[in-house]
């Protein structure tokens, strides 16, 4: 079994580097000269790091797939104050012969922990069919199992491992605070919208060797993933109110707030626009969040420029004793 030595994080301009990264993204290009090389993003559990290869890119670019770990020798630089590995070889490393846990983000927070605190919430349902859905939902082990260990997405907010949990129950904690403040919305409808928003990207999204989307993501995606599953459940659930049933589907449908980020419905009740504003402000939270730990040039008060919040970031000022 390999032992990984050095993590993206420990990473400084002139270290040399013979260690191994999983392969997110791979592409072959040409420079202004007119030769290939080869462009790589590179990934361990601590983030993400760039790599490019300038010299028999042609040769190496077969020796492995993205999704692959493989073991390099390169040469950290910086590179408009962003750290990049010259990569003057590599090679395609065995399953067998590394240990997953080294190369995919996690949760910095306990699993178990997370997914007791969420069906903490569950028991506190005065609606009793809410509650029984919620439980027919999550008493599935294939379900489970999923929801504690998928991504809440691939690249935006909370994309690691156990993501997913993570940010419901962030949103869910968030909505409790909400509906109590705005009592005369329907709590329970407000909380189980939250806690199942996201539930299709069990579906949608894959995290056995790396975060990326599954067939049925790409081609009908969570939203509508998880009405199937929701419905599959709620069939089960001997007369389910057909007013309650319609208005959690609305919330789940509703909840990217806009047709363009993918909802085929907006907001039309009370807590449909709760769950949205809430699940917007806790994905946008993250994504400010990680943008910030990931920045690795110290010199800076902001952020390398993020193409999907499509802005610098502040980190903060500093002091020179800082």
């Amino acid at each position: 079994m390999h032992t990984k030595r050095i993590y993206v994080e420990d990473i400084h301009p002139g270290d040399r580097i013979d260690d191994t990264f999983l392969v997110i993204e791979k592409n072959m290009a040409s420079s202004q000269k007119g030769n290939p090389y080869l462009a790589l993003k590179l990934r361990d559990k601590t983030g993400d790091v760039d790599g490019r290869v300038w010299d028999n890119a042609v040769v190496l670019n077969d020796r492995f797939r993205r999704g692959n770990v493989i073991g390099i020798q390169a040469r950290a630089i910086s590179y408009r104050n962003v750290i990049q590995l010259s990569i003057a070889d590599l090679e395609h490393v065995d399953e067998s012969r590394f240990n997953p846990a080294d190369y995919f983000p996690s949760s910095k927070m306990d699993t178990e922990e997370m997914f007791a605190a969420l069906m903490a919430f569950v028991e506190t349902m005065e609606t009793a069919p809410l509650k029984a859905l919620l439980k027919k939902i999550f008493s599935d082990g294939d379900i489970a199992f999923a929801f504690k260990n998928a991504p809440a997405a691939k690249g935006f907010h909370h994309f690691y491992i156990g993501g997913l949990l993570e940010h419901t129950l962030s949103v869910t904690q968030l909505l409790d605070q909400v509906a109590a403040h705005y009592s005369e919305t329907h709590r329970d409808l407000i909380i189980t919208g939250g806690i199942l928003h996201d539930i299709g990207k069990t579906r949608e999204l894959s995290f056995s060797k790396m975060i990326d989307y599954t067939d049925e993501g790409r081609l009908i995606g969570h939203i509508m993933l998880g009405i199937e599953m929701v419905n599959e459940k709620m069939a089960l659930i001997e007369d389910f109110p057909p007013q309650l049933a319609m208005e959690l589907r609305h919330i789940m449908l509703s909840h990217h707030g806009v047709l363009e980020y993918g909802s085929p419905k907006r907001p039309k009740t009370l807590e449909a626009l709760i769950v949205n504003f809430v699940d917007d402000l806790d994905a946008k939270v993250n994504a400010f969040q990680t943008s910030i730990e990931n920045a690795t040039d110290r010199e800076s008060d902001w952020t390398p420029y993020h193409r999907l919040l499509e802005r610098f970031i502040y980190k903060g000022g500093s002091t020179p004793d800082e």
